[in-house]
């Protein structure tokens, strides 16, 4: 059966995305169609904090895009340099937390060493920050999106365990997004399952989604990449067949192979 992902593809990797390749695993045909893109901004005050690690208490990143956006900080040879040799040992005598195994592999490429990379959604790896850092550390280091959720900032304001955040990246609406959905519709006809991977991808794609599939709308199964995603879909009056249980291409693609049998 045919599957609409609506999610971007992973930056410089070859191969197969793993999504495609483990609904392949059940039989489906899946299709990516990016519906974000992304614009880094602030990227001096990024750079200038990254190399004070002495004021911090550590690093959160929720978000793969927020690592993209260190990893241009470091891109000239004598920068990378200074942060191979001194700057990113300082950081991991401190905590770096991340949410998932994306953020957490892009982190390890920055030499840093990530907890948390289990936790799958904020709420979650706020607790665990709240459980290991004391009230009095110096404020953790949270570069986000202009579009973050306020549960994990809101969660430590209330814990009184100090944060520092940093819009790093804004998210847009892919410039192509309409075009390739009405392309997809044409050419392949209304997917058996649509899924989406952020409350984003939900804002920009839903009205163009429904008037394309029109009458066959409810025999879409839309499945959510997690918790946050699944509420946006439930408040925009679609109904959710299936969420991943951890936000992993193995977790979503067993939670649609379930919904379409």
């Amino acid at each position: 059966m045919h599957v609409l992902l609506l999610k971007e593809p992973r930056d410089g990797e070859s191969g197969p995305d793993p999504y495609i390749k483990e609904l392949a695993s059940y039989g489906h045909k899946a299709t990516l169609i990016p519906v974000l893109t992304f614009k880094f901004v602030s990227l001096n005050t990024l750079s200038d904090t990254l190399f004070r690690p002495e004021k911090y208490g550590g690093l959160v990143f929720t978000s793969p895009r927020a690592v993209d956006a260190v990893k241009m900080c470091l891109e000239d040879e004598k920068i990378r340099k200074e942060w191979d040799n001194i700057v990113k040992d300082k950081w991991n005598t401190k905590s770096v937390y991340v949410v998932g195994k994306t953020t957490a592999a892009l982190v390890k490429n920055l030499g840093l060493n990530p907890l948390g990379e289990d936790t799958g959604t904020a709420e979650v790896l706020s607790r665990v920050i709240i459980e290991r850092e004391d009230t009095n550390i110096p404020p953790l280091f949270f570069p986000c999106g202009s579009i973050k959720r306020e549960v994990l900032p809101t969660a430590l304001r209330d814990n009184g365990v100090p944060l520092e955040t940093l819009t790093v990246y804004q998210t847009v609406e892919h410039p192509d997004l309409e075009k390739n959905l009405k392309n997809y519709f044409t050419e392949q006809g209304t997917p058996a399952s649509i899924a989406f991977f952020s409350p984003s991808g939900v804002k920009f794609c839903l009205e163009v989604v429904q008037r394309l599939s029109g009458e066959e709308l409810c025999q879409i199964k839309f499945g959510a990449i997690g918790p946050t995603t699944e509420a946006t879909m439930t408040a925009e009056g679609l109904h959710v067949s299936c969420v991943a249980e951890k936000p992993t291409a193995e977790h979503l693609a067993a939670a649609i192979a379930k919904a379409l049998q």
